[in-house]
């Protein structure tokens, strides 16, 4: 292939694969770059006067000779001539703005699926890869009412809270965003990818900034982080231990100005600490979906409140439903304190459980996510 910098296309994607280009080099280059064919053509005495860092400026000079850069922009065109792919640099009159906003935006972002969604109004939801059943059931339930409710639900394909929030954005029938760390040709986690073409096949939209053929890399999934919340009006921690890179998204939101919501959970779950340290840090408390739509002065909310699917508290007439709450309890324990022989505990449990109303985990029965 011949490498044509004058088409600006190539000459973002051979910005966006310079080496060197670091966070702080590329937010020095976005303060410079009007014209990237122009500034692959300058030279060495151009470039000095810029005040690029030598290893970019040398970058730059060679790049057009730089078999890496070549085979990177020879495979992102020939990815694009797929149906359904699309390439967005940063001066794209389709862009997403918030994105655009972000000190450290993306210089060029690989699409699969409908790129028109990522302008649309968004709330980030996160959270960590090993959830309770109550945090998973949780995370799927208000994703489903966002999506009824008109918000596209942006994650980031990992386990657990993020692949719940994409399977609630799609059991409500509305749109979700998949931010990968990794290339759209490349899924990861592989179990994940027939909901990566449920996402697509239902109107929503795969996003990467990687070549469609990068493999996982444990580097590659902070930098995916800063698109996710980048692209949201608010970011949402659904359960979070205090290690989860969910924080580290949350973090980023703070940084880029957006609302940071959080779930408050047991005090003896450790997957919720994560939660609770945002919480003493500021961020907004959440319940209910309208605790979002509130903050976020969305004009949803009224149809929200108008229709109330979300807001619906469940009203369960059997006796046992007192005595059940979030937190797992046995049978046994509810013999004891509903009074009611075993038998009929263990028989109302399994009618409960057919209803939809509890879930039998390891330790013990508990109520399905209220909103």
């Amino acid at each position: 292939m011949s490498f044509d910098p004058s088409d600006r296309r190539q000459a973002w994607l051979a910005l966006s694969l310079l080496d060197g280009l670091g966070p702080a080099a590329r937010r020095q280059l976005l303060e410079l770059v009007a014209d990237p064919p122009a500034l692959l053509h300058a030279d060495l005495l151009t470039l000095g006067s810029l005040g690029l860092p030598a290893r970019l400026q040398h970058s730059i000079l060679q790049c057009r000779g730089d078999s890496r850069v070549l085979q990177g922009i020879e495979q992102s065109l020939t990815w694009l001539e797929q149906p359904g792919c699309h390439l967005l640099t940063l001066d794209s009159p389709d862009y997403p703005p918030l994105l655009r906003e972000i000190s450290d935006p993306p210089l060029a972002l690989f699409v699969r699926g409908d790129p028109a969604l990522l302008v649309d109004p968004q709330v980030a939801m996160v959270g960590t890869r090993h959830p309770g059943p109550h945090g998973a059931a949780t995370a799927r339930a208000f994703a489903r009412s966002f999506a009824e409710n008109g918000l596209t639900v942006t994650s980031g394909m990992a386990l657990g809270i993020d692949g719940a929030c994409h399977q609630g954005a799609l059991d409500g029938g509305g749109q979700t965003i998949a931010v990968w760390g990794t290339g759209l040709d490349n899924c990861y986690p592989r179990r994940h990818r027939r909901l990566a073409d449920s996402i697509v096949a239902a109107g929503g939209a795969l996003v990467s900034e990687q070549l469609p053929h990068t493999s996982p890399h444990a580097g590659l999934f902070p930098l995916r982080n800063r698109i996710i919340s980048g692209l949201s009006l608010g970011t949402l921690v659904v359960e979070a231990s205090l290690n989860s890179g969910s924080l580290i998204t949350a973090r980023l939101a703070m940084e880029q100005d957006r609302e940071v919501f959080a779930m408050p959970g047991s005090i003896h779950n450790p997957q919720a600490r994560g939660c609770h340290r945002l919480l003493r840090d500021g961020a907004t408390l959440v319940e209910t979906v309208q605790d979002v739509f509130q903050v976020l002065q969305l004009p949803l909310q009224a149809a929200l409140a108008a229709s109330g699917p979300a807001a619906v508290t469940r009203q369960v007439s059997h006796p046992l439903w007192r005595w059940l709450g979030h937190d797992p309890v046995t049978a046994d324990w509810l013999a004891c304190h509903s009074e009611l022989p075993i038998h009929q505990v263990l028989q109302g449990l399994m009618e409960l459980e057919l209803d939809g109303h509890v879930q039998h985990t390891a330790q013990g029965y508990c109520r399905t996510g209220d909103l």
